[in-house]
């Protein structure tokens, strides 16, 4: 990801285990890393990244105002998830939600649009086919797989 990347992954099951290699799937080692004060980012900077911590609580400015470029991000994709999918966004399929809006947020300001279908066919071919099995039962051992990085080249 480059400056002003976003990435977006979801284990809801065991958020704090799944966010290293989150990280070093998705960022560059040495990147900056901004945070707020959960306990589950301490191992980050252990992982070779820097770690820009802001501790939100008991902070007299409004949680916008401390991290405006996080709170951007994610007012922009819960308005996407509601005005796109219109209210009907499941569990189940997040992770695709997720890695649709980190492509078009990541391209948002491309200078050649034309590049934006070019990297759509890049990444097309660059990660493994998913079935329709696996869209529609993503939990099933038979489907279980490493999901792959969409969006994050």
């Amino acid at each position: 990801m480059g400056p002003g990347s976003v990435g977006f992954g979801c284990d809801c099951r065991r958020p704090a285990a799944s966010l290293v290699p989150f990280l070093q799937d998705s960022v560059e080692p040495g990147s900056v890393i901004h945070t707020d004060g959960w306990l589950g980012y301490l191992p980050v900077e252990s992982k070779g990244y820097r770690h820009e911590v802001t501790v939100l609580k008991g902070k007299n400015k409004p949680p916008s105002e401390l991290m405006p470029r996080v709170h951007l991000a994610i007012s922009l994709l819960k308005r996407w998830l509601m005005e796109t999918h219109q209210g009907a966004v499941s569990h189940k399929h997040l992770d695709y939600y997720l890695d649709e809006f980190t492509f078009r947020f990541n391209r948002r300001r491309s200078k050649n649009r034309g590049k934006v279908f070019f990297r759509l066919a890049q990444q097309a071919v660059a990660v493994d086919p998913v079935t329709h099995h696996r869209i529609v039962h993503p939990l099933s051992p038979k489907t279980r797989a490493k999901p792959q990085p969409v969006g994050a080249t």
